[in-house]
């Protein structure tokens, strides 16, 4: 691994592997098209994660659904992080045409020319998302087995009961981490075009033998995060309301849960992926293993900003919601040696004490629910 082409490089988690891989010695080329939704309306001069690596990896600015950029952009490169996509999961319902062929065809065009070109790239690594999954994994005492339920349906959350259910069980199913063989059925636009661009990487760089690895990402945070993208990152969109002054309205009964990771181990993680021997093949899970839930988050961030605003659980739900995913990560400690460093506590605080220093931003995320209302998505 010499020289590597991170797509999205300009974003949270592109940016930051960049700069590992650069003190590491390695080349990197980035090609991103700069979304304003990520970076604001003028991003060459106002966002810090594009400031971060300019001037310091070859930059084209481009677009993952244009088969010219992606020439210009493998020019050279051995390995290719294929980051770049439309991320938000509730957006991802109403944006249909728009996420699959930036996600899916993006990810198509990468592989043709692969498939039909001259290039020296020897491996590609793909983000897939823990979204591929839909609900997490469960275990069922009365069937004594793990259950993988569906969908929760509109006429149980309308009257407030927000678990999930499985056929056949009466008893509450238990929560356990899931494991990278788990089912997989999303329930959104978004985890579909992740699941296909896995599916994608691995089918077909191992007919053409190049080497392919795909990462399941869970809830990632960390400095450097938009804090003015109202659809996606929940820590993000807390923070901004916070800081605006505005109350925070906690979906459900508060009692949702994901897996909150920290950048650092999300890079650290990511570059095990890029080159560590002998994985080609594998889909791996990134978390901490651990479940949060988003009360609990809400009044952490309050705590760490030391500014008081009303925090109501109010019942409203957003239709293909998950209610709960946690990673089993035992098999990227296994094969990747991979383990994180950052606890929740210890990663919020980090994040808390950027976020001071960062100018308030504006909060947009009622007009991201008021898209959503209109959709008849969000109740």
């Amino acid at each position: 691994m010499k020289h590597v082409l991170i797509t999205g490089g300009s974003g949270f988690i592109g940016s930051n592997v960049a700069l590992k891989l650069l003190a590491q010695g390695v080349k990197v080329t980035v090609l991103d098209n700069l979304s304003p939704q990520i970076h604001g309306d003028n991003p060459e001069e106002t966002s810090p994660l594009y400031k971060s690596i300019k001037g310091k990896v070859k930059f084209v600015k481009g677009s993952v659904t244009s088969r010219e950029d992606w020439l210009k952009a493998l020019e050279g490169v051995d390995a290719v992080l294929h980051l770049a996509a439309e991320t938000g999961t509730g957006q991802s319902m109403y944006e249909i045409e728009k996420y699959i062929n930036v996600n899916i065809g993006g990810t198509a065009i990468l592989l043709d020319i692969l498939t039909n070109e001259k290039t020296d790239v020897k491996r590609v690594v793909v983000a897939e998302s823990r979204a591929i999954y839909g609900e997490g994994r469960y275990w069922s005492d009365e069937l004594n087995t793990f259950v993988y339920p569906d969908e929760r349906p509109e006429a149980t959350m309308s009257e407030g009961d927000f678990e999930v259910k499985y056929p056949g069980c009466t008893q509450p199913l238990k929560l356990v981490g899931t494991t990278e063989d788990s089912l997989v059925h999303p329930g959104s636009v978004y985890g579909i075009t992740k699941q296909v661009q896995g599916q994608l990487v691995h089918l077909v760089c191992k007919s053409i033998g190049i080497e392919s690895v795909s990462f399941r990402y869970q809830n990632v945070y960390g400095p450097g995060q938009s804090l003015s993208n109202p659809y996606t990152g929940i820590l993000s969109i807390f923070s901004t309301r916070i800081k605006n002054g505005n109350g925070i309205n906690i979906f459900e009964d508060g009692m949702e849960t994901r897996d909150f990771v920290y950048i650092d181990d999300i890079a650290d993680a990511t570059i095990l992926g890029l080159s560590v021997p002998g994985i080609s093949g594998n889909a791996f899970n990134i978390g901490t293993g651990v479940a949060i839930d988003v009360l609990t988050v809400a009044k952490t961030l309050i705590k760490h900003y030391g500014k008081e605003v009303p925090l109501t659980v109010s019942g409203n739900y957003r239709l293909g919601d998950i209610r709960h995913n946690f990673a089993d990560i035992t098999k990227a400690r296994n094969l990747l040696g991979f383990e994180p460093k950052w606890s929740f506590d210890k990663g919020i605080e980090q994040f808390c004490r950027w976020v001071n220093d960062q100018p308030v931003q504006p909060d947009n995320y009622e007009a991201s629910i008021e898209e959503m209302k209109q959709k008849g998505l969000y109740k």
